[in-house]
């Protein structure tokens, strides 16, 4: 599934001057984004006896990581650019037990009223080449300042504690090799991938298993 709105209605707004806007209203968006999530797992685990989310985490990019990117898309390093065109200077990570977690998370994100899903790419329906499996999306949602409004984006990655593992790892070799590591070590990711998606499958259905037993008792 891959879903991009971004050309929709949803104005980013462009009159941001300076480096300290940037850091004040991402870090500001991830506060907004990190207590909504931190509610509905509290929620959840009031209704249904259970946390679907293990754990979060959430980053602002340092400058220099944005512009690198810009220049590897062939972009001048401005500040209306970063807004423009960098969608995960602010992002948020989730990391949750089964893969079923992942679609309940991301749809109850996606039912918040005050959020607009930009773009989806499930990457675990549709592995990279790599192997690499996540569920991303990128939202805007609106920081209120004292003078206006700001409709800022924010990169959710949703994915299992084995995918985490695996995307970790795979993260330190590619920095290690500068994104050239050998052929070896790239078919044996792969292979650890496939194993890392059927563990994943064979725990869910462990975990459906056990819920079963529990409901029918």
């Amino acid at each position: 599934m891959e879903l991009d709105l971004l050309g929709s209605n949803v104005k980013i707004s462009d009159d941001i001057k300076s480096w300290e806007e940037v850091n004040l209203l991402y870090n500001s968006a991830l506060k907004q984004i990190m207590t909504k999530i931190e509610i509905l797992n509290e929620e959840f685990q009031a209704v249904h006896r259970y946390n679907p989310i293990e754990h979060t985490k959430a980053r602002v990019k340092v400058p220099e990581s944005i512009v690198k990117k810009l220049k590897r898309n062939g972009y001048e390093s401005t500040i209306e650019n970063m807004v423009r065109y960098v969608n995960d200077i602010a992002g948020v990570r989730i990391i949750c037990s089964f893969t079923s977690d992942i679609y309940r998370i991301a749809e109850m994100i996606s039912n918040q009223k005050d959020i607009q899903v930009l773009t989806v790419k499930d990457y675990i329906m549709n592995p990279k080449a790599s192997g690499y499996r996540s569920y991303h999306m990128i939202v805007a949602l609106p920081v209120y300042l004292s003078d206006r409004i700001v409709n800022v984006k924010v990169e959710i990655q949703i994915r299992t504690v084995a995918m985490d593992f695996w995307a970790s790892l795979e993260h330190k070799i590619q920095y290690k090799f500068e994104g050239k590591a050998p052929v070896h070590i790239n078919s044996e990711l792969y292979e650890c991938a496939k194993m890392v998606a059927d563990l994943d499958a064979r725990m869910l259905s462990l975990n459906e298993e056990i819920q079963a037993i529990s409901l029918g008792k």
